[in-house]
């Protein structure tokens, strides 16, 4: 039971340090966060489009992050690594935010849905879904709209493996609209042999 507490401790405290660095680090179109344990430390791995204005001036900011997330977080010895995304428009993550951004400024869903479709799937994926939901613009009542191309694993091993998921929010006047982005990147060779990547 006692370890079962601790790895509950320990998801929920990862939790609040993505959390966290996902607030601070939202300019720098932030993506994610590893976190390994190792013996010299916590290695905290940060994933950014921009990696600069993670690390700042001559590494300041990452200086000043090890302290903060030391004190905030009760870590004794947090070692922050930060790593830049290879390809944005291969980041569900960062595809959300962008998605969420353009609704913000007042962009047509169905335009902006569609373009990162495309963006998504040039940039070399299997297959994107992207799940708008909430009081969207010509609608009167809140509800979801879905776009897809390509395959997309939605259960199972080959979901865990191979699909990554983003989330966002955007806030409208008419209230909250939330963004899944579901990108599979590569798929298993048995469904390249089979066949099954068949647009569905």
């Amino acid at each position: 039971m006692a370890v079962e507490k601790f790895f509950i401790k320990e998801g929920i405290k990862e939790a609040q340090i993505e959390e966290f660095l996902r607030r601070k680090f939202e300019r720098a179109e932030y993506s994610h966060t590893e976190i390994q344990p190792t013996p010299l430390g916590m290695r905290i791995i940060v994933y950014a489009n921009k990696p600069g204005l993670v690390i700042g001036k001559s590494g300041k900011r990452i200086n000043e992050l090890t302290e903060e997330i030391k004190e905030k977080f009760n870590l004794e010895n947090p070692l922050i690594d930060v790593r830049e995304v290879e390809n944005p428009f291969l980041d569900a993550h960062i595809i959300a935010k962008r998605i969420a951004k353009a609704l913000e400024k007042g962009i047509n869903y169905k335009k902006v849905a569609n373009y990162y479709l495309e963006k998504v799937m040039e940039a070399g994926a299997i297959g994107v879904s992207i799940r708008i939901a909430g009081k969207l613009a010509g609608s009167e009542r809140s509800g979801f709209k879905k776009f897809k191309k390509g395959f997309v694993a939605y259960s199972g091993d080959y979901a865990e493996k191979f699909v990554e998921k983003g989330y966002a929010q955007a806030m409208l006047k008419p209230g909250i609209v939330g963004i899944e982005v579901n990108i599979m990147k590569q798929a298993p060779k048995e469904f390249v042999l089979e066949g099954k990547l068949e647009d569905k």
